[in-house]
This record gives C-alpha cells, sequence and structure tokens, in this order.
C-alpha cells in the first residue's frame, strides 16, 4: 500500500528507511509500504563500506554488526556498492535505471555530488543477479562498477562503543551547561516528535500544507516546460493564471476531527524514557538516533481514545507476565509492538508482535491462553478489544511483514467500519485510510472529479481494501481493483458483497504486472483510472501502460507524498518517445485534503487528462 517510525511519519508515508530491516529495529505493519526506500543514515556511516582483504569474518563478528546474524530479516547482508555512476543523477534516475534491466532494489543510498551508491536487495538471488549484470554495463559514458558492501552498524552498540571509548581515557560524556533550562516534560517532548504542530492554530496548519501543495504545482510545472516542449503555450497561460503554477489549486478541505482522529496506530514496547520497564508508546527519537526509549500516548492529541484504553490494559497485561520487552540492543527479550486499529462501529483490533526466542509451543500456548482470558474474563475485558492477534515476529525472513502469520487469540477475525454510508471490513494486514472522516471528503472529491456516467469503467489501482472502487460502483458501469495484498483483496470481495454490488471485480497482484493486461482487455469509450500509490509512487511500468492506453482519457492521482511521486507525474505529462509512447496528460485541477492534522503530512489529489492534439489543432 519500511523501518520503525513514530505515528508522524507513518501517517506521512514518507519515503525512509532505519538502520536496518531485522534484528537492529522494532517491527513495523505499515501500510502501503514501498518497493524502494531512500536509505537512512548518516554519511559518515559510508566513508567505507567494502572491508579491507581478511576483515569481512572479523567485521560481521563484530558486535555491532551482530544483527545480521539473527533470524529476522535484513536486507544489509544483500547489499552492493556500485561505483563510477554518471556526475549529477538522482534517487529516481538510478531507480530507472535498475528497474529498466529487471533489478528490483529494496533500498538504495545515494551520497551528494557523489559518483557511488549503495544498494540492497531482498535476497541473495537478487543481489547476485545485480552484481552479475551491472558490472561493466555503460550508462552515460559511464563503465560501472559492483562490489560487494559491508553492513552498516548498529547505531544503538556504535554509540555504546563510542561512549566505552571516550570513558577509558576521552573527554566525559556532555552535561546540560550550569543555567540551562531543564528538559521539557516527557508528554511535550514526545507531541513534538509525533504531531510536531501540535501548538499551531489549525488555520496557520492548513495554510502551510496549502502552501506545501502549492510548491509541487509550481516545480511540477518547470519539469513539464522543460519535458514537453509542445505544451509551452498552453503551461505560460497555466502559469499566468495559476500563480506559476500548472493548474488551479482548489481550497484545502480541512479534517471534520483535528484530534483523536487516528483510526490506527503502531506502539513500541520498551523501557519507558521515565524509567518504567514495559511500557507499551512512541519512542522519543530514532533507533539510527540511537534512542529505545518509550512515552506512552496518553497525553497525546491524535490517539484515540478507545486506542489510549487498549494500550492501557496491554501494558497491565504485558506487567503480569514473566517476559520482558525485547532489546534491539541485545536481541534479547519478546514482547515487541503493539498494533491497534478501532472503528466508529466501536470495535477495536488489537495485534501484538512477540519475539518467542527458544520458548516452546507449550508455554507460547500458555501465554496466549492467559491474554485470551485477561481481555474476555479478566481486567482488560473493558477495554473494548473485539478482534485479538499474536504475531511470531522471531520467525521472519523476508522483507515484507505481510508474510508473518497472525495468529487469532480472540475475538472476530476483522473488524468492520462505515464510511460515506457503506460497510468495510478490515483484516489485520489490510489498507485502510487512517483518518475516516477525512477520507469521506477525499473520496467524494474523487467521486466528484471523476465524471462517471453509467458506460464507466473505472480502474481502481493500489484500492487496499476497495474503499474507493466501491463508493463509486452504482455511478459506474463496472469497477476493476487492483491490490498487492492477498488479505485487502478478499477483504475487498466481501465488502463489495456487503454492500451489495456485482459489478466490482478485484485482482491480486502487483500493479505493475496485472495493470498493464487488464488496461488492454478493457473495451469502453470511457474509461477513468484512480490510482492511490504507496509512498514512493507507481511503478514505471505502470505509468507507461498508461500513456500507451489511448482510451484512457481521465487519471486522478492521489498521493500521500506529492514529492515523492513527482517522477510519475512528470513521466504522465512529459513528450512522447520511444519509451514513453502515446499522448501525454496534463494537470487540470488539483487539491489537497488534510488528513493528518498536527503534522505536516498531507493527502494531494491531481487530476490529468489526456492532451487531445487534433482537438488542439
Amino acid at each position: 500500500m519500511s523501518a520503525p517510525c513514530s505515528l508522524s511519519e507513518e501517517a506521512s508515508c514518507t519515503v525512509m528507511a532505519d538502520v536496518s530491516d531485522g534484528a537492529a529495529n522494532q517491527p513495523t505493519n505499515e501500510d502501503k509500504s514501498d518497493d524502494v526506500s531512500k536509505d537512512g543514515g548518516d554519511d559518515d556511516d559510508f566513508v567505507s563500506k567494502v572491508p579491507a582483504e581478511g576483515e569481512k569474518e572479523k567485521a560481521s563478528d563484530s558486535s555491532v554488526y551482530r544483527y545480521i546474524k539473527e533470524d529476522l530479516f535484513t536486507s544489509e547482508i544483500y547489499k552492493v556498492e556500485i561505483r563510477n555512476l554518471p556526475k549529477f543523477i538522482g534517487f529516481n534516475d538510478l531507480k530507472k535505471f535498475l528497474s529498466k534491466h529487471g533489478l528490483n532494489p529494496h533500498k538504495i543510498k545515494l551520497i551528494n555530488r557523489q559518483t557511488f551508491a549503495f544498494v540492497t536487495f531482498k535476497n541473495e538471488e537478487e543481489r547476485d543477479k545485480a552484481m552479475k549484470m551491472v558490472h561493466g554495463m555503460q550508462w552515460k559514458g559511464q563503465v560501472l562498477s559492483v562490489r560487494l558492501a559491508k553492513p552498516k552498524a548498529d547505531p544503538i552498540l556504535r554509540k555504546r562503543v563510542r561512549e566505552e571509548g571516550e570513558g577509558e581515557g576521552g573527554p566525559p560524556p556532555s552535561k546540560r551547561a550550569d543555567g540551562e533550562e531543564e528538559e521539557e516534560p516527557l508528554s511535550v517532548q514526545l507531541a513534538n516528535v509525533v504531531t510536531p504542530l501540535w501548538n499551531v492554530p489549525y488555520e496557520e496548519q492548513l495554510r502551510r500544507k496549502e502552501q506545501e501543495v502549492e510548491g509541487v504545482l509550481q516545480r511540477l510545472a518547470k519539469e513539464i516546460g522543460s519535458t514537453n516542449k509542445a505544451m509551452l503555450p498552453w503551461l505560460f497561460a497555466q502559469k499566468g493564471k495559476y500563480n506559476n503554477m500548472c493548474c488551479p489549486l482548489e481550497a484545502i478541505r480541512p479534517s471534520p476531527a483535528q484530534t483523536e482522529y487516528r483510526n490506527k496506530c503502531e506502539f513500541l514496547m520498551s523501557v519507558g524514557a521515565d524509567g518504567e520497564d514495559k511500557t507499551i508508546g512512541f519512542r522519543l527519537g530514532k533507533y539510527k538516533g540511537g534512542s529505545c526509549a518509550v512515552v506512552g500516548p496518553a497525553q497525546t492529541c491524535h490517539v484515540s481514545a478507545e486506542a489510549k484504553r487498549v494500550v492501557e490494559d496491554f501494558q497491565k497485561f504485558i506487567r503480569t507476565t514473566a517476559y520482558s520487552v525485547y532489546s534491539p540492543e541485545t536481541y534479547e527479550g519478546h514482547w515487541k509492538q503493539l498494533t491497534v486499529r478501532t472503528t466508529r462501529t466501536k470495535q477495536a483490533m488489537a495485534i501484538v508482535f512477540f519475539h518467542p526466542q527458544k520458548l516452546d509451543e507449550d508455554e507460547l500456548g500458555a501465554l496466549k491462553a492467559s491474554m485470551r482470558e485477561f481481555f474476555t474474563e479478566g481486567e482488560g475485558k473493558g477495554s473494548g478489544v473485539t478482534s485479538l492477534y499474536f504475531v511470531r515476529e522471531g520467525q521472519r525472513t523476508s522483507p515484507n511483514p505481510e508474510s508473518l502469520p497472525c495468529e487469532l487469540v480472540a475475538g472476530e477475525t476483522s473488524i468492520h467500519e462505515e464510511l460515506l454510508g457503506l460497510k468495510f471490513q478490515i483484516s489485520p494486514h489490510s489498507f485502510f485510510q487512517v483518518n475516516t472522516g477525512a477520507a469521506e471528503l477525499l473520496y467524494s472529491a474523487v467521486g466528484e472529479w471523476a465524471q462517471l456516467d453509467q458506460d464507466s469503467v473505472l480502474l481502481d489501482v493500489c484500492c487496499g481494501t476497495g474503499t474507493i472502487g466501491i463508493s463509486l460502483a452504482k455511478r459506474v458501469k463496472k469497477v476493476i481493483g487492483i491490490e498487492l495484498s492477498q488479505e485487502a483483496v478478499e477483504d475487498a470481495k466481501v465488502n463489495a458483497k456487503l454492500n451489495g454490488l456485482n459489478n466490482v471485480e478485484f485482482h491480486c497482484g502487483k500493479a505493475e504486472d496485472v495493470f498493464p493486461n487488464i488496461l488492454n482487455a478493457v473495451v469502453s469509450p470511457s474509461v477513468t483510472a484512480i490510482v492511490d500509490p504507496p509512498r514512493a509512487g507507481l511503478h514505471t511500468k505502470v505509468i507507461l501502460a498508461i500513456r500507451r492506453a489511448e482510451h484512457l482519457k481521465r487519471l486522478i492521482y492521489v498521493s500521500c507524498n506529492a514529492k515523492a511521486a513527482m517522477t510519475n507525474f512528470i513521466d504522465l505529462c512529459r513528450a512522447p518517445s520511444n519509451r514513453v509512447r502515446g499522448a501525454p496528460f496534463r494537470p487540470v485541477r488539483a487539491m489537497a485534503v488534510d488528513l493528518f492534522p498536527q503534522t505536516m503530512h498531507v493527502e494531494m489529489l491531481l487530476l490529468l487528462e489526456r492532451v487531445d492534439y487534433k482537438s488542439q489543432e
């Protein structure tokens, strides 16, 4: 529909990655995780990534690299360094280049103004394929070379080693200078991390977000001007009318609720920043910054009261058990993460992630039985949990969190939500917008812009549980949804039945694999596509298929990170070429919808229409 993150980061769908995908990090069940992440980390991590001759084994035995020996997935062991890159290339250039040659990187790290990059893959086979294919290849006059790269050091342990070194004769750790103000309360520190705009008036928040989208449209105008000269007369007129933007920007639509709006939250289990053991909450910092401490959500403004109640009761439960919280520093312990989903229908799903370590099935069975009793008959009965899942995080061997089986411990297998008068079933891994009220505004705008009628065929790409397509199904002849998550597709099919719809069908698979064939098979004078892709945007293959399908005249792009989707926007509008066939699109309407109050993140709608050269002539 990425690495652990605070709730504000998760809400934004920002492209990021932490130090590794596995043992060094807490787990995540991120919505719509992207295929390729821009790798995080400090530049000094990359001074020398490849160990010298004979040092490789020594490095892997070092404590700062021991996470790669754990049983959790980490792409760091499948990392290569590509050298002699052409000057001035960016992340998207390299991603496109690798994709063009059939390579599927997991993360890409480019350092500014350098001619080398670090790329990780999801398995040994893909890494070796890349090394064999790319080494010696020419790109823009440069002959590329590829070699194995050393994993990143675990930042917590690296920080520990540095501190120990300082303690053995170096300068003492820095302390607060005399007279410096006391630290802010933990609740304020946490608010600054997860809801950084909590003390900014809401009208000002909206102004900033609108300004952000305005900047995106101004940049897109420049990009269209440089990639499609035929559009320059039209573009000149647009920029003159709309403050240098490529199309009009409608007034931002505010969220109906500015507080307690999130219907899904991911909480980490760790030692509290206040020293309390077995605390459930949000991290004050990032793991790569050397921080593991968490603060409970009781005083956060974006988490619902229902979710806070579940967290409070779950914290009580884990404190009654003999099992400790998992430590990403020592790789010991068990309790890792709690995901809570709530609905307007007063249902709540709790998914707990637990590292089994070497516990046998009897011990795990007893733990699940005590959890079931606590939440069905004991102190947690009033928490409101109607669906309780247990996930063994320890056996994860792939980058996809959906590969982890969810074991139902108590209650129903799913929860149900109501949106625009329709009913939707939501399973543990299924994507559903985190702000239900604002999602209604978003989907209503999509329906208004789509200009649908009873002859229309609607393509819903990256459809999740089918919310957009199902909400518009009664207006059209047919809806075809495409979604990567099998669980979400099953939910979507159930949702179509729940709402009495028989003109809806859903297909499971990667959009780049499924979409071109479906698009070619659609025979209709009125085809509209709605795409709501992962944070990194649509795969190039999908964009090229859209461009080739000239019977597709209208496209509505829903983006949770417009800057990351800029390459998609440019490719949709660029001049035809040998690579990009078919008449281009041009943006005609845009709007921001605030799905994430108290943060800088915002959803953007962009309506694009196919350029009709004959009509222009």
